[in-house]
């Protein structure tokens, strides 16, 4: 039987990049901060009394972040209807464990709330949901976002091991060094054996935060396909090739 969250105890409101970042960093299974424009903490009262002071005070259980997406047609990606500044990227979400089943959901659907009052110019949220990772969008899912697959970025990215034992870096990590992350463009380049593996696409998700006939408007002039959900699955084994350096002519 799930355990639901009491959401009667729950509030949400901005709070500082510094400290969400802290709790990204710190909790997120990235581990990574990114660049983010609204970020807005999840907060509960169910608490112990203040040891010094009547009442009760809140504690943070979670963050939500919005950044800007990637590319000046970000918007119209989604819909020819919409400019690149009317859309963000759901670009981080975590909640401590141990406050019921539906919590992240909820969280969700308040942050769409808050964006609306506060930043009424943002008609429609981009995110991603990484299989590496296990995740197929399930919590998007359950918040009604739109499914669009997972083919629409741009091409296949590689990871790279240069020793056998070392750790895997993506291609955006080993560009600078290279001016590449082609991986026949780098086998041109080192003296050594190395290995690669292709990572799986992300799945698409988007959400319409416009309401009444322009939501209906921009749903009618989506630029993309919907597909049914995805189901969350364990991601098996990643091909990993193995490619030597090519010999250069004396």
């Amino acid at each position: 039987m799930k355990d639901y969250c009491d959401i009667s105890k729950l509030s949400v409101r901005p709070i500082t990049k510094s400290v969400a970042k802290d709790i990204i960093i710190n909790n997120h299974y990235s581990g990574l901060w990114t660049k983010v424009s609204y970020v807005l903490g999840l907060f509960t009262s169910d608490v112990e009394e203040h040891p010094f002071f009547s009442g009760v005070e809140d504690k943070l259980i979670g963050v939500i972040c919005y950044g800007d997406p990637i590319g000046r047609l970000s918007g119209q990606s989604i819909s020819e209807l919409l400019d690149r500044t009317e859309v963000l990227e759901l670009v981080r979400l975590f909640v401590f464990d141990g406050y019921g089943s539906n919590i992240e959901s909820w969280f969700i659907s308040k942050s769409f709330d808050w964006l609306r009052k506060n930043v009424p110019q943002i008609k429609g949220l981009i995110s991603y949901s990484d299989p590496k990772e296990g995740h197929a969008g399930t919590i998007y899912q359950a918040t009604n976002w739109i499914y669009q697959g997972n083919k629409l970025r741009f091409n296949d990215s590689w990871s790279f091991k240069f020793d056998e034992g070392g750790e895997w870096q993506h291609g955006r990590t080993i560009f600078p060094y290279y001016g590449t992350n082609n991986p026949k463009e780098i086998q041109k380049q080192v003296t050594k054996t190395f290995w690669i593996r292709k990572e799986p696409r992300k799945h698409r998700y988007v959400y319409i935060l416009a309401k009444g006939g322009e939501r209906r408007k921009i749903l009618k002039n989506l630029k993309h396909p919907q597909y049914p959900y995805p189901k969350e699955q364990e991601v098996g084994e990643m091909e990993i090739h193995k490619l030597e350096p090519i010999e250069r002519g004396e």
